[in-house]
C-alpha cells in the first residue's frame, strides 16, 4: 500500500490530477491502523471474558485496516485508468508498477481477512514473503538462535581440496529431491567421483538405493534411531572416513557467505543465481591461491630454511 499510494501520488502530481494531494497523510493513517492491529495482537488477556473481548477488538482493528486499504486500492484503480491514455512511456512504466503492487495488495487483503476474520489457515504455497523479490522462500533451519531465514537454499558439492565442483539454487525443492540429481550432474562432469558424504536432511530410502548404485561409498546418514543393520553399515571404515571429512563443507559454506552469499545485493531470480555463481568462482580462486601459496612456501623453506611470517 505504501508503494501504491506513493507512486499514484507522484504520477498525479506530474499530470496535475487532484485527489492524491494528501498522500503522506493517507500513508500515516494507514500505518496507524496497521499499528493498532499489530499492538492488539501483542497484548495478553487473562479471563475468558477478556480473551473474547480481545479477539473482538483484534477482528475489528483488522477489519478497519483492510477496509481502508481496499478503499485506497479502488481509488488507485480509478486514477490509473484515467492516466493510462496519456501516451507517456514514463507514466506507462509507473502504471505497470502500480498494477503489480495492487495485485500484491489484493492478495494480502484477502489473506488477512481469511486468516483473522474467518479463522482460516493460509496454505504455505499461497504466502509471499517479499513483494520486491517474490522468489524468496521461508527456510526453517531448526537451529538455536536462527530457527528460520528468508531467502533461497543453495546446494553445493565440494571436493577433498575445498573446490566447489557443483552448485544448485534450490527453488521450491527439498533436500531429498536434490541429492540424486546433483550427484548425477557432478559425476557426469567429474567421472572420478567415487564417494560423497551428505547431511542427514538428504536421507530417504530411495536416495540411499540410487546413490549406492552411482557411488562406491554413499555416506548418507539416517535421522533418528538406527536399526542394527544400519548401525553396522554406518560403522564401516569407508563410511566413517567419509563422515570425518564432512565437517569441511561447513567451512566452505561459511566461506561462500563471506564471498557474498550472506546477503544478495542483486535483483531478481536471475540476479540471485548470478550472485551465487560469482561467489563460487571467488571461493575457488581463493582455494587455488591458498594451494599455490603453500606450494611456494614449501619451496622457499627448502631453499632458505626460513618461514614467511604473514601479518594482517
Amino acid at each position: 500500500m505504501r508503494k501504491i499510494i506513493t507512486l499514484v501520488g507522484r504520477a498525479s502530481d506530474e499530470l496535475g490530477l487532484l485527489g492524491w494531494r494528501q498522500s503522506r497523510h493517507n500513508l500515516k493513517k494507514l500505518k496507524g491502523l496497521y499499528r493498532d492491529a499489530q499492538q492488539l495482537k501483542r497484548s495478553r488477556a487473562g479471563t475468558v471474558k477478556r480473551v473474547q473481548e480481545k479477539e473482538r477488538k483484534i477482528k475489528n482493528a483488522h477489519r478497519l485496516y483492510t477496509d481502508e486499504a481496499e478503499r485506497f486500492v479502488e481509488k488507485a484503480r480509478g486514477t490509473i485508468a484515467a492516466i493510462s491514455g496519456t501516451g507517456s512511456m514514463r507514466i506507462a512504466v509507473i502504471v505497470f508498477e502500480i498494477e503489480n503492487y495492487i495485485r500484491h495488495a489484493e492478495r494480502q487483503i484477502d489473506q488477512v481477512r481469511r486468516r483473522v476474520l474467518r479463522g482460516e489457515k493460509i496454505p504455505h504455497e499461497e504466502k509471499v514473503f517479499s513483494i520486491f523479490e517474490p522468489h524468496t522462500e521461508w527456510i526453517s533451519k531448526g537451529k538455536a538462535g536462527v530457527p528460520q531465514e528468508l531467502g533461497l537454499k543453495v546446494c553445493i558439492v565440494e571436493d577433498q581440496y575445498g573446490f566447489v565442483l557443483k552448485h544448485k539454487v534450490m527453488r521450491k525443492s527439498h533436500d531429498t529431491e536434490m541429492a540424486v540429481p546433483i550427484i548425477i550432474e557432478t559425476k557426469r562432469k567429474y567421472p572420478t567421483l567415487t564417494s560423497c558424504s551428505f547431511d542427514k536432511n538428504f536421507y530417504s530410502p530411495e536416495n540411499k538405493n540410487r546413490l549406492s548404485a552411482i557411488l562406491e561409498t554413499a555416506a548418507l546418514p539416517k535421522k533418528g534411531k538406527l536399526s542394527e543393520a544400519q548401525l553396522r553399515e554406518e560403522s564401516q571404515e569407508e563410511f566413517v572416513a567419509a563422515r570425518k571429512q564432512h565437517p569441511a563443507i561447513e567451512s566452505g559454506i561459511h566461506a561462500l557467505e563471506n564471498h557474498g552469499l550472506d546477503r544478495c545485493l542483486d535483483y531478481g531470480l536471475r540476479g540471485f543465481e548470478r550472485y551465487v555463481s560469482l561467489a563460487v568462482v571467488g571461493r575457488n580462486i581463493q582455494v587455488l591461491g591458498t594451494i599455490l601459496w603453500k606450494r611456494d612456501e614449501r619451496k622457499r623453506i627448502r631453499t632458505t630454511g626460513k618461514r614467511q611470517i604473514l601479518s594482517a
